[in-house]
């Protein structure tokens, strides 16, 4: 290949990537354009101050009331189990793979562990109905059969694999010096990985964190299928409730009349759901840079 052929390869291969790149980003903010421009024809109807401080959810009535307090302590409360689940079990995943497993275990236990994340999420909201609330109903008495403990639970389960990959790769970023150090000083195995590779991946960690957050927060048809259709501004994990994302899905379903302000209500909880989950993502961003760690 001469240097000219090259010179031109080099070329298309450079104004490839950056179409690829312009794609995404157009598409990005065709969709914020969307959601701002059916939002605001919503909040037109409604005001944004009932909207936000209602506290009753009913768009569907012949009384319709746009309170989104029910929807967002719903997607808080389902979350909030998923992360007592998978941020626990996650960072000790992460700290057996990163301090104590042997090499050959390392190479199986994590792509095995990361196979949950390819599961589809119609199949963990199945499991949620079918076998854990049953199961959780014969534990728990007064258990509803449409919940929130269920589906949470479920649901962190399945970004167990992403928080413990992220941290995985934040441990294992820390320089090996630091742990030599420690061991230097005396510690146990233990209180080298508690007392020094965690602090200093501490930025890493909490990145994934928010970002397990963001995930729990913008899930979908787990808590469609298992947690009810029922918004009720309630933290019991035990009675039906819904999420914003599960009011998307049953308003998108079709019954629901175009140009109508129930209709144009999923955009203004989607551009809701979407600052959420922007601001999470700012956050983790901010504390990569911030917080003292190994992972930049």
């Amino acid at each position: 290949m001469t240097a000219r052929t090259r010179r031109v390869v080099e070329g298309l291969i450079e104004r490839t990537l950056w179409a690829c790149a312009a794609v995404s980003v157009l598409v990005t903010v065709g969709i914020v354009l969307v959601l701002v421009w059916e939002a605001a024809a919503f909040f037109g109807e409604v005001s944004p101050a009932a909207f936000l401080g209602g506290r009753t959810w009913t768009p569907l009535f012949y009384d319709p009331q746009f309170g989104v307090l029910p929807l967002v302590t719903g997607t808080l409360l389902v979350a909030v189990i998923a992360m007592l689940v998978a941020v626990p079990a996650g960072l000790l995943i992460a700290v057996y793979l990163s301090e104590y497993a042997s090499t050959p275990v390392r190479r199986f236990g994590k792509p095995a562990l990361e196979v949950l994340a390819g599961i589809p999420t119609v199949v963990y909201g199945y499991f949620a109905l079918l076998f854990v609330t049953p199961w959780l109903r014969t534990v728990i008495p007064g258990l509803a059969g449409l919940n929130a403990l269920g589906p949470g639970l479920v649901l962190g389960l399945m970004i167990l694999p992403l928080v413990s990959s992220l941290c995985e790769d934040a441990l294992s970023a820390v320089p090996r010096g630091l742990r030599e150090g420690a061991f230097a000083l005396g510690a146990t195995r233990l209180q080298a990985a508690v007392g020094v590779v965690l602090p200093a991946a501490m930025s890493g960690v909490s990145a994934a964190v928010i970002l397990a957050m963001s995930r729990a927060v913008g899930e979908t048809m787990i808590v469609a299928i298992a947690a009810g259709q029922q918004p009720r501004l309630t933290a019991n994990p035990l009675v039906p409730i819904e999420t914003m994302t599960a009011f998307i899905v049953q308003v998108s379903l079709g019954d629901v009349p175009r140009d109508t302000t129930a209709y144009r209500a999923i955009f203004a909880v989607g551009l809701l759901l979407f600052t959420g989950t922007l601001g999470l993502n700012l956050a983790s961003d901010w504390l990569r840079r911030r917080l003292p760690g190994a992972v930049r």
